[in-house]
């Protein structure tokens, strides 16, 4: 498992990632289009950031880390995915943002059965 430092970095850095594009977006982009595809990625992006941050301070056991790092990862896959479209990437790069989607939806669903199982999977956390 990665150092417990990692995760708070990634979503800190994710949250740069959505604040630089997002700005960008609204001073530095006549494109609709590109500019609709950056603030769709942010509205994904930055409320995630903040769950992981809330997930770290529920619970900080490897298994809640590995639904938060899905959820991390899943997001800035989506974002960036439709950042890279706003810059220009050619339309292949479309097929990775429900990759990320995906990502995310796993994430969220490890997430509630953590919830659900409560305590009972603190054996897999040693």
């Amino acid at each position: 498992m990665p150092s417990p430092r990692y995760l708070p970095v990634f979503a800190a850095l994710n949250a740069v990632t959505a604040l630089t594009f997002g700005t960008f977006a609204a001073h530095g982009i006549d494109d609709a289009q590109a500019r609709d595809w950056i603030m769709t990625g942010v509205m994904f992006q930055l409320p995630h950031v903040a769950a992981v941050f809330a997930l770290l301070a529920w619970r900080s056991s490897r298994v809640a880390q590995t639904g938060a790092w899905m959820v991390s990862a899943g997001s800035f896959i989506f974002a960036m995915d439709l950042n890279l479209l706003a810059m220009g990437a050619p339309r292949w790069v479309a097929a990775l943002a429900p990759a990320g989607g995906t990502l995310m939806l796993f994430g969220w669903l490890w997430i509630a059965v953590i919830a659900w199982a409560g305590d009972s999977l603190a054996r897999f956390d040693d």
